[in-house]
């Protein structure tokens, strides 16, 4: 198949709940997925469910072969990985590279723009399961951008090719936005979590079933008074409970 102009050949490191994903959006809006890095068994596995075909490569191979290089893996890791690829001198001038961490703006990409790279943070602000359903919630869905701002419309752009819609958070907040993120979920998850527990402790058969409709309708009236202008919460799919639970950490392989 011949690639249309102002298509780029994108490579993924990490395997987790959010490297597949992205790859599988930006497949659909025409991307070549060149590689992705893959460590355990389950994220080969994940890999290959989500992006078939796609070669599992090592790091430095995806980056010698991209024109944008995904990086999600956790924060834990992202520093140590960017800076021991600009010490092998593997970046490349001209060379997209994108973060999904929430905690990270652009500036912790600045080794690989010292070697030429055009550094993007972008961060999908949704739950992951690491399963093709993502792809269809990605619709509608924000996502935090932090860029220089040269570059800040490629990144809005990649956000609106995955069906989402980008919000500029700037470097310094981003800490502030991660947090919010952070609360957010941990909040919900523990609320459905005790809630359905209760509700399992009393003999009600599925109970996250039960729970779901009062907690998504809670969950719907406190978002419209802050955001009465846009409120659509289809893309949030069921709730975590005592039936289905999301991970807490979107990246881990």
């Amino acid at each position: 198949m011949t690639q249309r102009p102002g298509r780029l050949g994108i490579g993924i490191i990490g395997a987790g709940r959010v490297g597949p994903i992205l790859g599988a959006a930006l497949a659909g809006a025409g991307h070549a997925i060149v590689g992705i890095s893959a460590i355990s068994q389950a994220s080969r596995d994940r890999a290959e469910a989500i992006l078939p075909l796609v070669p599992i490569l090592t790091v430095p191979e995806i980056v010698e072969r991209s024109e944008l290089v995904i990086i999600a893996v956790p924060d834990t890791q992202l520093e140590s990985l960017i800076a021991g690829l600009a010490a092998t001198g593997t970046w490349q001038a001209g060379q997209l590279v994108l973060h999904t961490s929430a905690r990270f703006g652009a500036a912790v990409l600045a080794p690989a723009q010292a070697g030429g790279a055009i550094p993007l943070a972008i961060h999908p602000a949704m739950s992951f399961t690491g399963t093709s359903i993502d792809i269809a919630r990605l619709a509608d869905s924000y996502f935090a951008v932090s860029a220089p701002t040269p570059v800040l419309p490629i990144a809005q752009a990649l956000v609106v090719e995955m069906g989402g819609e980008p919000v500029i958070v700037a470097e310094a907040d981003r800490p502030r936005y991660a947090e919010a993120v952070d609360t957010a979920t941990a909040f919900a998850t523990s609320i459905v979590e005790q809630a359905t527990g209760l509700l399992a402790g009393i003999g009600i058969d599925r109970p996250g079933a039960v729970i779901a409709p009062l907690v998504r309708s809670a969950m719907e009236n406190a978002l419209a008074r802050t955001s009465p202008d846009r409120l659509d919460l289809s893309h949030l799919g069921d709730l975590p409970g005592a039936d289905a639970r999301d991970d807490a950490d979107d990246l881990d392989e």
